[in-house]
């Protein structure tokens, strides 16, 4: 059987190192500070922003939290933004995605100051990435890293496949396996004979938000599996829901390597990672 990648045990270390490294910070200066931007009502966006609020209670990061209706103009959140951008006690600014349909999220996104980037989506962190310079990073593709690197995965040589090509996920994913020395193969819906394609990995990582789309059929033996997926399903037996990855995790299983769970997986990484962000913001601003 696969070695499990514990991701919820690494984010929970991590945690604890950033919430020590924040109380032994010089006692003048105010704490960490991270602002989130919610708009609307949206229930998967509400439970991702308590999550990310309790996760800053534990650490001792002060959060400031703005939740705006549904149908708040453009100019609204953009003069949000600019406050926040000049306030000094925020460090980083998250704009929880989905936003309703009407708003511009790209202009958004790029109007929140580079350095206060948390989620390292501005165009001037992505040019970093790509040019492999040190900037903020977006957080799930982080949190991959991160994990693979407390496992001992090298992926020096290693053949990785990515499927899927977000701005999120896929294409900052490729880029880093690419900056660890992989030879890094990009998938996506066009592809052509996908599992074919993917069991040539030596690491593959799914990102493509499809329930249990990849079977052991797409799997080289001992590869490793990273699942960032996350898809709610319907369990048809009892009616309850259940969260489930893009891998089909009881197939996969017994041929990977290794495999990230879902939950339990990537998922409280890229909280985390947020976390490393805003404190990284944070020493940037004091210690230069």
């Amino acid at each position: 059987m696969a070695q499990r990648l514990d991701g919820k045990a690494l984010a929970q270390k991590i945690q604890a190192q950033l919430a020590t490294d924040i109380s032994q910070r010089d006692p003048n200066l105010r704490p960490p500070g991270l602002a989130v931007v919610m708009v609307g009502d949206n229930p998967a966006s509400a439970a991702y922003v308590r999550n990310k609020e309790r996760a800053c209670d534990r650490i001792g990061i002060t959060s400031f939290g703005s939740h705006l209706p549904a149908d708040t103009a453009q100019e609204t959140v953009a003069e949000l933004i600019d406050q926040l951008n000049n306030d000094e006690r925020v460090d980083g600014i998250l704009i929880q995605l989905p936003l309703p349909s009407h708003l511009d999220s790209v202009a958004l996104l790029n109007r929140i100051a580079p350095d206060k980037d948390a989620d390292g989506l501005h165009p001037e962190n992505m040019g970093r990435l790509m040019r492999g310079e040190a900037g903020l990073r977006s957080c799930t593709p982080a949190g991959v890293m991160a994990v693979l690197k407390e496992y001992n995965i090298d992926a020096t040589g290693q053949k990785a496949v990515v499927l899927g090509r977000s701005i999120l996920v896929g294409k900052p994913m490729a880029l880093m396996l690419l900056a660890a020395n992989a030879t890094v193969t990009m998938a996506h819906s066009r592809t052509e004979d996908l599992p074919a394609l993917c069991r040539q990995a030596d690491i593959l990582v799914a990102a493509v938000g499809r329930p249990n789309m990849i079977n052991s059929d797409w799997i080289k033996p001992g590869a490793t599996v990273i699942d960032v997926g996350i898809n709610r399903i319907e369990d048809e037996t009892s009616g309850k829901a259940r969260l489930v990855g893009d891998i089909d995790f009881a197939s996969v299983e017994p041929i990977a390597g290794a495999i990230t769970p879902v939950p339990g997986g990537i998922g409280p990484m890229t909280v985390t990672m947020l976390m490393h962000n805003t404190v990284l913001s944070y020493r940037k601003r004091f210690n230069g």
